[in-house]
């Protein structure tokens, strides 16, 4: 793509896509701003790596439309858009190669059950498995070594990499990603304590329900419900190595980093983006847009849109950093009460 031709594409995506610089160059495919070379984009949309516009290779940078480019050399040229990040990442998939998960068709080593439905232009992998009276949509592509258990449900132009499990009455939408090694729909964790000391297995009767456009990382879990649904609503990103149990919700284009744990009937709400390695008791909620922190510990609800959670247990960021300002001061405290105790001793013996 040429440099204009680049400007004309995310001409789609936003308002205005400012040029500096020459727009006939070809460039050969994107680039870290540190090791970019000739005939190379990259961006910065961190002000951190902003040092690095004096020395790049690149020959065009995406910026933010306030960045002064005149001082920089002129044999790089700019873009200039309100959002550089989200412009790189439009252009990273305008230089993306598709990956080839399974070729066109149905593997003669794939298992097909009986009364399973498959749409026009599906792969299905080597060695897959589908139960019976799966539903596959249109475009969706199913790895090698998957396995359906029956009655599953998945949408069109869904990719479900090599090696997932979806368990039975599964539901899948339109668009949905699923990484290797992620199994949804096994049992939720329920035992009920007997007198005795011992536990009675609770059925696990409900079903796994996941909306369009949600994408789960590899080796992630999400827990059937007891009764019901766990649900994962549209637009919805789980990272990798994340815990969701069962009759759990979690709201439309929420974010989940790796290694969280989310315990069983929680509800998360729409936009949060919650830390890695965060964890949830159960049965509480959360509002929408809540911020929380990585390994941060939520032991009760918080239903004020909007805010940010930090520390074990969780509170507002605020309350929390000015928590930790009077721990750090605990040591200069208790010598300072110690000096006043002598003091005090030696004032009564006086």
């Amino acid at each position: 793509m040429t440099i204009k031709d680049i400007q004309n594409y995310l001409g789609q995506f936003f308002d205005s896509v400012e040029l500096e610089g020459s727009d006939e160059l070809v460039i050969s495919g994107p680039a870290k701003i540190e090791t970019a070379q000739k005939g190379q984009v990259s961006f910065i949309a961190n002000e951190k790596y902003a040092k690095y516009l004096s020395t790049t290779e690149a020959s065009l940078v995406i910026v933010h439309r306030s960045v002064s480019v005149e001082e920089f050399s002129s044999g790089i040229s700019f873009l200039k858009v309100s959002d550089p990040y989200s412009a790189f990442v439009f252009v990273l998939q305008k230089f993306a190669t598709p990956r080839m998960i399974a070729a066109k068709g149905i593997a003669p080593t794939a298992v097909i059950g009986e009364g399973v439905t498959i749409g026009e232009g599906t792969s299905v992998g080597a060695y897959a498995v589908i139960g019976d009276r799966c539903s596959i949509g249109r475009n969706t592509v199913i790895g090698a070594h998957t396995v359906l258990l029956h009655d599953v449900s998945i949408g069109e132009d869904s990719i479900l990499f090599p090696s997932v499990t979806c368990y039975d009455g599964t539901i899948i939408g339109h668009r949905v990603v699923i990484h290797s090694g992620s199994v949804i729909g096994a049992d939720g964790f329920g035992f009920a304590p007997q007198s005795n000391g011992s536990y009675v297995k609770i059925p696990q009767m409900g079903i796994v329900e996941i909306g369009d456009d949600v994408e789960i990382g590899a080796n992630t879990t999400i827990d059937r419900a007891t009764m019901g649904g766990t649900v994962i609503c549209r637009g919805a990103k789980i990272d990798n190595l994340v815990q969701i149990a069962h009759n759990c919700r979690i709201g439309e284009d929420t974010v989940i980093a790796a290694q969280a744990g989310i315990s069983g009937s929680v509800t998360i709400g729409r936009q949060c983006l919650i830390g890695g390695q965060a964890g949830f008791a159960g049965h509480l909620e959360l509002a929408d847009r809540i911020h929380v922190a990585a390994q941060a510990g939520i032991s009760k609800s918080f239903m004020e849109p909007g805010i940010s959670l930090r520390g074990y247990p969780a509170q507002p960021m605020r309350d929390q950093l000015k928590h930790e300002a009077m721990l750090r001061n605990v040591g200069a405290m208790k010598a300072k009460l110690d000096r006043l105790e002598t003091e005090m001793k030696e004032l009564a013996k006086k």
